[in-house]
């Protein structure tokens, strides 16, 4: 079991609002900064690497449960949520997420999933950094469209703790 010493304590406090503060400043996702800040906090204390890994992936998963139901709370209350795109992408994010979650991410060592959020992180950047934007010119598919959206969006997030948003929301503007 880990050591929930009053300096772990402590150090997850100060990343959680670092990270929370560079998250709503940046625009960017918390998971994107917290797995790998909760990795090197766990292998610190002598959690194996690829188990480190894997743990800090699950843990941004859970948390996000949290941010994400204050932050729907509060777009909801500005009425800016489109419960109709809502109910098309649920199911599908739920399925990707599970199958990537209980299926993909059981079987992977830790070490490729490092790779693979790695290569999302760096793709995120890169497409921030060259500021690339789908232009708003199509409609949204049909319910069956966009459920496989959801799929492949849930997917990629429950495989790397990250980046629900960073993929939905292009695909809403797109």
């Amino acid at each position: 079991m880990l050591d929930l010493s009053v300096m772990l304590v402590a150090e997850l406090l100060a990343t959680g609002v670092i990270v929370g503060f560079l998250a709503g400043l940046l625009g960017v996702g918390g998971g994107m900064m917290m797995v790998p800040v909760m990795t090197l906090l766990l292998a610190q204390r002598g959690v194996e690497g690829g188990l480190a890994v894997k743990m800090a992936i699950a843990t941004s998963m859970a948390m996000i449960v949290f941010t994400s139901l204050s932050s729907v709370r509060a777009h909801h209350q500005r009425g800016t949520v489109r419960w109709d795109i809502v109910k098309a992408l649920a199911p599908g994010i739920a399925l990707g997420g599970a199958l990537a979650s209980a299926g993909l991410f059981a079987i992977l060592k830790g070490s490729a999933l490092s790779l693979i959020f790695a290569a999302f992180v760096g793709f995120s950047a890169t497409q921030m950094l060259l500021n690339r934007q789908p232009k708003a010119n199509r409609e949204l598919p049909g319910w069956k469209g966009q459920t496989l959206a959801g799929v492949a969006i849930g997917f990629l997030y429950g495989l790397v703790g990250a980046g629900g948003g960073f993929v939905s929301v292009p695909y809403m503007v797109a």
